[in-house]
């Protein structure tokens, strides 16, 4: 009895679709592997862009939830860029714009901007913003100049949400704030999570206290979290990475 063998074609075609597939996949996750921190970077805009429309309808509670959640997302935007070495150009632009709407715009309104002097503080908090992200280049590796604004995000949300919105002494801290952004002061950059386990500890901490836990809980970690940074960044948080 003749064995009839298969058309050679027939293995050429499923060799090239094969091929095909496996190229075409290859792509994807380089794709996904280029994009991953862009993508965490839009995260964090339109967790900026929301906020501020939570405060233009005076949702004051909403908006400083969401700009904790964009904390968070701000220390895994620049984690993944630097472990998939996904650092671009683009990506940086897009981070510095990201940054800008949820820390400078999105926490200035958290003011309330009423009256001339409110609106003048805001003003000026979101110029420091500006001034930090922009023209404070520290020329030393793994190190800032100026508080980075993400801090003093975390801290003004936390110090609104304990404090009912207390608006006198959320501007006095947001005064001092602007006075940490731009000062010209080293501060260590704190890679949370590609550090110690202890930072990486405390970085799903606040995962869990902002997600599950109840507002006082998760505002007291967070504000504890920030304050640390701020008042104590070499004796504490110096990267060692």
């Amino acid at each position: 009895m003749w064995m009839v063998s298969p058309p050679v074609g027939i293995f050429q075609a499923t060799k090239k679709l094969f091929l095909k597939e496996r190229a075409g996949r290859g792509r994807t996750l380089e794709f996904a592997r280029r994009n991953a921190a862009n993508g965490l970077s839009v995260a964090n805009l339109v967790v900026g862009l929301s906020s501020v429309l939570c405060s233009l309808n005076r949702e004051y509670q909403h908006s400083c939830w969401l700009l904790l959640v964009g904390f968070l997302l701000d220390l895994a935007d620049g984690a993944v860029a630097r472990q998939l070495d996904a650092c671009s150009a683009l990506g940086a632009k897009l981070d510095d714009f990201a940054d800008f709407t949820t820390f400078g715009l999105a926490t200035a309104l958290l003011l309330q901007p009423r009256g001339l002097l409110g609106r003048l503080l805001a003003i000026a908090y979101v110029l420091a913003v500006f001034t930090r992200l922009c023209f404070f280049s520290s020329g030393i590796p793994f190190t800032y100049r100026g508080l980075p604004c993400p801090y003093a995000s975390s801290l003004l949300a936390s110090t609104f949400l304990l404090t009912g919105g207390n608006v006198t002494l959320l501007r006095v801290t947001a005064a001092v704030m602007i006075l940490f952004m731009v000062d010209r002061g080293f501060y260590p950059h704190d890679k949370v999570l590609e550090s110690q386990l202890w930072k990486k500890a405390v970085y799903a901490g606040g995962v869990v206290a902002i997600l599950f836990t109840p507002a006082a809980a998760a505002s007291v970690y967070c504000l504890a979290w920030a304050t640390s940074y701020i008042i104590f960044p070499f004796a504490v948080w110096s990267c060692k990475a």
